[in-house]
């Protein structure tokens, strides 16, 4: 099929030894096959089988395949040829096979060896390691999936687990019905000589037939034996037994559903716990042979695919097919081996959003609501929810100028042109309308110390980086390295504040006469206050708008509750004088 193919194999047809308890352990493995001779012959003609003479296989079905027939309703008729393939993984010392030295010959190795059972003839022998592997460490070609561990090899399943309460259920069922059946078709004795005509016919619904009594009265010529209804304890316990089944089969307690809204968060996560512990040693199990699986795929994959693409790769080279499975990736299943089911991943979804919900301050309320529809399975969930708040991109000075004057946070990024930045927010923040703007100011201020401690850092790196000395000590003792790069930085970061501040001290020198200067802030403090005491008159203005309309609003109820009394009362009138 030139690709990997996993097939499931059924318990009667893997063979270990008694004694063993895990398939890494046991040293032979027989895999039972059925095969047509047309496949064995394809596998001769491929080279994969010695060409041999095969015989019929006078095959006999044991016990175990006559129950697997009769529960699946099918019958041997004998027409189907089927020839049965024993591929065995064993170890074995072959001395005319490999050449070992005369300690190791007594040592036995692994190999797969497939023999006919009908004729008893070896198909093939190949080895069963890796050709560079000096310990010879089998390869493994079969994953065991286990529902529980059992006393034995195979493990307990669903069945076992769960089949006396089904044939004890059954069998409650079935008294149920015989004694519904006894009671609806009685049964008892009549007299010797009582006669019936047609008493070899039941008697059909509705119908009357002659009988001849001797002493001339029916009811003491027949005697009913005493057969019960069916029992309602029998009943109760049916339904008892089909719950128990149901609580074990199920994947959590019915009780979290129930009131899930009014109970506390950890009651709730701990009542899963308890109703999932089964279920949840199941799923880790499954889990781990899953991994498993996907390991020998990768690995199957990794030495068999050819090198190239059969395809067009988009964006990517095509000679790197064989090489996308090899040792340097791990093949993983995507799932949760905590997480058994979807009910229990929407629950802990549900549980995580109310957490978020209680203090939205410090949680990302759009991922909380994202993750409980990915839980849900809801498709394109990015048309449903809004898109969250983009990520802070670079920006040129002016364009950060225009974001503070909307009160705007800014971010520095430490790839960028720390002084030219600087320097334009400064020249910006000398301007009247951040000047009369404390927060404008505050908030340049602060973006500005952001470009200073990259800028600070940018240079002791540079210079720390120039030193032998330094890249010693940080290859030696990283943490003592660390501590002089932040002393350094600070050193920096505090050179640089002097010398904005004195930048700033000599414009403020440089400036107009301090008299216009107070005169410029008291004008610029009166036209803030006629600002302001617009604003003032502009709400009252809507406040007085918004009472009169609610004052209106009263009286049109009001006139119209008048209106809706007039009318009862004309009605009343017109009823009365009707009747008269």
């Amino acid at each position: 099929m030139q690709r990997p193919v996993s097939k499931f194999i059924p318990a009667e047809d893997l063979v270990v030894p008694y004694y063993a308890s895990d398939l890494k352990d046991t040293d032979r493995i027989t895999h039972v096959q059925k095969m047509t001779e047309n496949e064995v012959l394809k596998q001769m003609a491929a080279g994969f089988y010695r060409e041999v003479e095969l015989s019929n296989n006078n095959e006999t079905t044991d016990n175990v395949q006559d129950k697997i027939n009769e529960l699946e309703g099918v019958k041997n008729t004998g027409d189907d040829a089927l020839h049965t393939i024993l591929e065995m993984h064993v170890d074995l010392h072959l001395d005319d096979y490999e050449k070992f030295d005369s300690r190791a010959k007594s040592i036995k190795i692994p190999y797969v060896v497939t023999i006919d059972e009908g004729s008893n003839e070896i198909l093939s022998i190949y080895r069963n390691y890796r050709p560079d592997d000096p310990t010879y460490k089998r390869i493994e070609y079969f994953v065991h999936y286990k529902f529980l561990p059992g006393l034995g090899f195979y493990g307990f399943g669903l069945t076992h687990m769960i089949g006396g309460l089904s044939q004890a259920a059954t069998q409650s069922l079935r008294q149920l019905i015989d004694a519904g059946t006894l009671k609806n078709l009685p049964a008892g004795f009549k007299s010797r000589g009582i006669r019936v005509r047609d008493d070899d016919q039941p008697i059909q619904p509705g119908e009357f037939r002659d009988v001849d009594a001797p002493g001339g009265n029916i009811r003491d010529q027949f005697f009913n034996l005493p057969f019960t209804e069916p029992s309602t304890t029998l009943f109760n316990l049916l339904g008892f037994l089909v719950q128990a089944g149901q609580k074990f089969a199920a994947i959590t307690d019915n009780n979290i559903g129930n009131d899930a809204q009014n109970r506390a968060v950890g009651t709730t996560v701990a009542m899963m716990e308890r109703g999932s512990r089964v279920m949840s040693g199941v799923h880790k199990r499954c889990y781990y042979a899953m991994k498993i699986e996907f390991k020998i795929l990768a690995r199957i994959m990794g030495e068999f695919l050819p090198p190239e693409y059969p395809y067009d790769v988009y964006g990517g080279p095509r000679m790197i097919k064989a090489t996308d499975f090899d040792n340097r990736v791990d093949i993983l299943p995507v799932a949760d081996p905590n997480i058994m089911s979807m009910a229990q991943r929407v629950m802990l979804a549900q549980t995580q959003l109310q957490v978020a919900s209680s203090n939205p301050a410090i949680h990302n309320i759009h991922e909380a609501y994202r993750r409980v529809y990915e839980a849900l399975g809801t498709k394109q969930i990015e048309a449903l929810l809004k898109p969250p708040p983009p990520a802070p991109e670079p920006m040129d000075p002016a364009k950060e100028n225009a974001r503070a004057l909307q009160m705007q946070l800014l971010t520095a990024f430490e790839f960028q042109d720390h002084e030219a930045h600087i320097a334009a927010h400064m020249a910006f923040m000398q301007s009247r309308m951040v000047q009369i703007n404390p927060q404008v100011y505050a908030l340049l201020q602060s973006h500005i110390s952001d470009h200073v401690s990259f800028k600070a850092t940018q240079e002791v790196r540079e210079q720390l980086m120039n030193d032998p000395n330094m890249v010693m000590l940080q290859q030696a003792n990283p943490q003592e390295f660390q501590i002089r790069f932040d002393k350094a930085v600070a050193t920096a970061v505090a050179e640089i504040t002097e010398q904005l501040i004195q930048g700033e001290m000599q414009q403020a020198a440089g400036k107009q006469d301090p008299l216009v200067k107070l005169k410029q802030q008291e004008i610029d403090l009166k036209a803030m206050d006629l600002q302001r005491k617009a604003e003032e008159t502009r709400m009252r203005a809507q406040m007085d708008m918004q009472q009169e309309s609610a004052r209106l609003d009263f009286q049109y109820d009001k006139l119209s509750e008048q209106a809706q009394q007039s009318d009862e009362r004309l009605e009343v009138a017109r009823e009365k004088i009707a009747k008269k």
